[in-house]
């Protein structure tokens, strides 16, 4: 069987579960533009970042050639293409998903660590993990992890197991920039410095302060340890673990508190004071839903 006619399958089979495809050519990369699209002369796609007015029937602009048009799919203009086709790439932010792309086994364990689980596709290196929702897209945003889902395209490399679950904050504030690079000389921040942590602040909690001591502690480590890049993401981690240990409990138990001494070790390691604060918000509030 020609393989093209294989992906050409597949691409169909897709569209028609409203998820928009493209193929791809060997290397995993789209097809280049024809002579009338070269280097974006005909304005590009009405449906890109900056639209325009092109509706070239060829498989041009890259993600945004995706359809879920069975009449283009099928077209003469995109046969070449899925003749020499090596792949089938999916728009996930056309079908609604957001894909964490994990290129390596170190990133598949730090998302085991720090990510809610959800459906995941296993890659040649790594995993997909695919959530329901969109988000802009971001390579990059820490070793080897990927955002793909506005204005991007993932490989289609079957349907994965596990359940698809909601895009929550933890995997949103992924994408932004944290400057993690150790300030030189004492950080400046308008954060309070806040008190330890102790029965009149948390008159609700069923834990013992040595147990809360202890937690915070080892949580607090975590943060100051990343001293060149990650301690945004750890201060997120950190924070939700901590607010999950107390979704059972009556309350008050002092999580802002808490919170503010993860900030006050995510600034001291160089995070900006305001991605500190979304950061551990996002965490605090991940944490105290993750078992409603």
């Amino acid at each position: 069987m020609d393989p093209g006619t294989g992906h050409l399958r597949t691409a169909l089979e897709l569209a028609a579960a409203n998820v928009p495809v493209l193929p791809l050519r060997e290397g995993k990369g789209p097809f280049g533009n024809c002579r009338a699209c070269a280097r974006c002369v005909c304005g590009g796609r009405p449906n890109m970042k900056s639209a325009g007015p092109c509706q070239c029937p060829d498989v041009c602009h890259g993600w945004a050639a995706a359809t879920t048009d069975t009449t283009v799919i099928t077209s003469r203009a995109w046969a070449r293409a899925w003749r020499q086709a090596a792949a089938v790439a999916y728009h996930p932010a056309g079908a609604g998903l957001t894909v964490v792309d994990l290129d390596d086994p170190e990133a598949v364990a730090w998302a085991r660590q720090t990510l809610p689980l959800t459906r995941t596709v296993t890659t040649n290196r790594g995993e997909h993990w695919i959530y329901r929702g969109t988000m802009p897209s971001a390579n990059s945003v820490r070793p080897g992890v990927d955002i793909k889902s506005r204005m991007n395209y993932a490989r289609w490399l079957g349907h994965g197991s596990g359940t698809i679950v909601d895009l929550l904050p933890a995997v949103r504030a992924l994408i932004v920039k944290e400057e993690a690079t150790p300030a030189r000389g004492p950080v400046a921040s308008s954060s309070p410095t806040c008190a330890t942590w102790d029965r009149t602040v948390a008159t609700g909690c069923r834990h013992t302060e040595a147990y809360i001591h202890t937690g915070l502690k080892r949580g607090l480590a975590k943060v100051s340890s990343h001293t060149q890049s990650g301690a945004g993401s750890q201060a997120f981690g950190v924070a939700r673990f901590l607010a999950a240990q107390h979704t059972h409990c009556p309350g008050p138990c002092g999580l802002d508190g808490i919170g503010q001494q993860i900030i006050s070790a995510a600034i001291a390691v160089g995070v900006p004071e305001a991605y500190a604060q979304r950061a551990v918000a996002n965490g605090l509030n991940a944490g105290a839903g993750s078992f409603q």
